[in-house]
């Protein structure tokens, strides 16, 4: 009762701030007809109900016919999305995985509280606070919820190790773990940078810079910027990123909306890339930070971009947050290019077809083939430099279309990944010959240029795929061999050092990556191509 008289309250309070006109006249109205009805219901309905279940459905009932990107997040939600983007939680600092109901742990993260007190990859976490966690059925959220905890908080935990008999007992201090926004970061060649991004999190740009910094030490002249699969982040991360690349003054992105002012946000003087040759990769999985950075490069033809049509996630959402902690995500603008390109696609309020999108491209040709995207005349922009066409219409369209890599999928190949087969094999290889492979390549380099997969690892891994249930079939088998083989050598590379050294073995095969290289080795002819004025 004392939750409702509060609602009530509150109500009365802004009967007294709104001004008194005709529209705020029917918000107060409106503002009192769902409180008359919330408190008939909690005072007079057959049922007891709960009234906190009942607020929460009628706003996300509310949101829904909005657009798809307005919505409503629970206290728990909040919190879930934003750890990601922070740069850090608290916690011990592993990457683990569940293998036959065990935590295992794949790697300590570099300087984290679990490798200073000695915690190494491979090590089986069996108790943790003297609770039994193997063998339990333990989930990845149950790991979570007894190992994240608040910095300086303790958590013993045991351990067992291969080649030793006893438990080893490690008494773990939690501590901030950074979340890094940087996959990757190489020398492709001599004389082209890699740097993928999988988010656009507080540490983006700093992580971003401190690479191109190193690879222009390097003699780095060029650089791909993967940020395929990037879904996106803060704004001012997509702003401060591509303001490394643009001149001063130049127009990155703007923001507009029907309450909401034009927004312009320009590049400054400093920047670690104002020149060299750059590549921008993208997907159906690019959106919302990663569409203003490659929409900016485009507009300006400052670069090249590279791969499919992007997402089309252009809508600025402001949080709305409640006094318990939840959230409304609300949409309050549209993200434009420089040339004015709207990156958002249609949506028509209506959500099941909005999200039925990357079906209808797929079904209608357009991951195949860029002659199926038919662009009216009423979309196209020019370019503020060579003045070269673009289209809007949502998403950004890449300069060079690149179509799905559909080479070696079958059947097969895709059980043994959905199936988590080969993600289990190779934790149990890993287990069985860790301290033989890191005596034979000490290092990456020797690793790339030496360790190949073996007919007995594959022969291994087919049996293995058998006795888990996986129905062998010998064409499907030989049609993804070579892909097989190079997710093993790279998921192994993942094991014993990190997710970069990951895709320097997965980007060899890369057909996007491939292009992207070809491409700024013979920048002349490209740029004279692609980045002229027709």
């Amino acid at each position: 009762m004392k939750t409702l008289i509060r609602s009530i309250l509150i109500i009365q309070i802004i009967f007294i701030i709104l001004p008194h006109s005709s529209e705020a006249q029917v918000f107060n109205d409106d503002i009192y007809k769902f409180g008359k009805a919330l408190h008939y219901i909690d005072n007079y309905y057959i049922d007891s109900v709960d009234r906190s279940e009942l607020v929460e459905d009628a706003l996300v009932s509310m949101l829904k016919d909005l657009d798809p990107h307005t919505t409503y997040l629970t206290k728990e939600e909040v919190r879930e999305m934003n750890e990601p983007l922070q740069g850090n939680f608290e916690g011990i600092g592993i990457q683990f995985n569940i293998h036959n109901d065990t935590i295992y742990v794949i790697s300590p993260i570099s300087g984290g509280p679990s490798e200073k007190v000695g915690i190494r990859a491979g090590d089986r976490i069996v108790k943790i606070e003297g609770e039994n966690v193997a063998g339990t059925g333990i989930t990845n959220q149950g790991v979570r919820d007894r190992l994240l905890g608040q910095k300086g908080t303790k958590v013993d935990v045991s351990v067992k190790r291969a080649g030793v008999n006893k438990l080893l007992h490690f008494t773990i201090t939690r501590d901030e773990i950074p979340i890094h926004s940087r996959d990757a970061a190489y020398m492709a060649d001599e004389q082209i940078g890699y740097i993928k991004l999988n988010r656009f999190a507080q540490t983006t740009n700093k992580e971003f810079t401190e690479a191109a910094k190193d690879m222009k030490n390097k003699g780095a002249n060029s650089l791909i910027l993967d940020l395929r699969g990037n879904s996106g982040g803060y704004l001012n991360q997509a702003i401060e990123l591509a303001d490394e690349f643009l001149e001063k003054e130049r127009l990155i992105v703007y923001t507009e909306g029907r309450k909401v002012e034009r927004e312009n946000n320009y590049a400054t003087e400093e920047g670690v890339f104002k020149d060299g040759n750059i590549v921008i990769l993208i997907d159906e999985g690019s959106a919302s930070a990663s569409e203003i950075v490659a929409g900016a490069i485009q507009d300006w033809d400052r670069g090249i971009i590279i791969g499919r049509r992007s997402f089309g996630k252009g809508l600025v959402q402001r949080p709305v947050e409640l006094p318990d902690g939840s959230m409304i995500r609300l949409t309050i603008a549209r993200y434009h290019t420089p040339t004015g390109r709207a990156i958002q696609k249609p949506y028509d309020n209506d959500r099941k077809e909005y999200n039925r999108d990357l079906l209808k491209r797929y079904n209608e040709g357009e991951m195949v083939s860029a002659d199926s995207i038919d662009f009216p005349d009423s979309l196209k922009y020019l370019t503020k430099t060579t003045e070269r066409p673009v289209y809007g219409g949502g998403g950004i369209m890449p300069d060079v279309f690149i179509p799905v890599d559909t080479t070696g999928y079958s059947e097969y190949y895709s059980n043994l990944i959905r199936g988590g087969v080969l993600n289990s094999f190779i934790l149990d290889y890993i287990d069985q010959n860790r301290e033989e492979l890191n005596k034979s390549y000490p290092d990456f380099e020797k690793y790339q240029s030496e360790f190949t997969i073996s007919e007995q690892i594959l022969n291994d891994l087919y049996e293995y795929g058998k006795e888990e249930g996986l129905e062998s079939n010998e064409e499907e088998i030989r049609n993804a061999e070579e892909e097989i083989k190079m997710l093993l050598k790279a998921l192994i590379a993942r094991d014993l050092w990190d997710m970069n050294e990951y895709f320097q073995v997965v980007n060899k095969q890369d057909k996007v990556i491939n292009r992207a290289i070809e491409v700024l080795n013979n920048w002349d002819g490209f740029s004279e191509q692609y980045l002229k004025k027709e």
